[in-house]
């Protein structure tokens, strides 16, 4: 992968982004229930315990894939962000993915632009090429 790219900007930038975001959120909301305890984030992102370590695990493998596998990280982060947005939508504002998860319409919202955002940066990104090709016959 080359030194900059759409996906190496993405896994930095929004990787960063997922794990300041979640460490303020447990300054909203620790709690572990299900979904325990739900505060607004800037009085506008419901989040509890889990959902703030969901951002900071899924930010931080940002930060860790950045590096080598950046595309495939925008790619795949990108997919399950924008399922968790349909499904927030289907769900509804004031519910919780998986009965621990709070969502609301803005977490849907930002899901979608972050998975959107993911995959068009996946996909600006050309695939890595094998350093290693098998030596090519003469002609």
């Amino acid at each position: 992968m080359e030194a900059s790219s759409p996906a190496r900007l993405y896994a930095t930038l929004i990787g960063g982004t997922l794990v300041v975001g979640g460490i303020i959120g447990f300054f909203y909301s620790s709690s572990f229930g299900s979904p325990g305890t739900v505060d607004d984030v800037f009085g506008v992102l419901s989040v509890n315990g889990w959902h703030n370590l969901v951002h900071i695990l899924t930010g931080a493998l940002g930060l860790l894939l950045a590096g080598y596998a950046a595309r495939q990280y925008a790619l795949g982060l990108g997919v399950v962000y924008l399922a968790i947005a349909i499904w927030g939508f289907i769900l509804g504002s004031g519910s919780a993915i998986l009965d621990i998860v709070p969502v609301n319409t803005e977490d849907n919202f930002l899901h979608l632009i972050l998975g959107l955002l993911g995959i068009a940066a996946g996909l600006a990104t050309p695939a890595a090429r094998n350093a290693r090709r098998p030596p090519q016959p003469a002609t």
